[in-house]
């Protein structure tokens, strides 16, 4: 199938699956004229690829985890492994971070509501 139907069916954009071939994410051959031609395959691929960036994962991580989706062995599966676990660690740092900004900001959103009772009796 060529670049256009591939995006119909997988609902991402043209620019986007070129985007995923220059990152290596996905494959494609060429016509004799020069145009991209995709097999049945990278349908479910770009689902998952879509999946995976819906978790936050960048198209470098990606990269290093498809090995272990396309051929399963004790090799990629050790490497998909401690990457996924090197991005379960960024993201709960993310996450604390993002508790600790939530606590300044309920702070200043305290301060500023105790500053308007102020306003508000004087």
């Amino acid at each position: 199938m060529r670049i256009g139907e591939l995006a119909a069916r997988t609902g991402v954009s043209v620019r986007s699956l070129r985007y995923y071939e220059e990152q290596g994410l996905l494959t494609s051959l060429r016509s004799p004229r020069g145009h991209r031609r995709y097999d049945e395959g990278q349908v479910e691929r770009i689902r998952l690829i879509q999946r995976l960036f819906s978790a936050g994962l960048s198209s470098r991580t990606i990269v290093d985890l498809l090995p272990c989706v396309e051929s399963p062995s004790p090799d990629t599966s050790e490497a998909a492994l401690e990457r996924m676990g090197q991005e379960r660690d960024r993201l709960d740092q993310h996450i604390e971070e993002l508790i600790r900004t939530r606590a300044v900001l309920d702070e200043l959103i305290a301060a500023n509501r105790a500053h308007r009772r102020e306003l508000a009796s004087a």
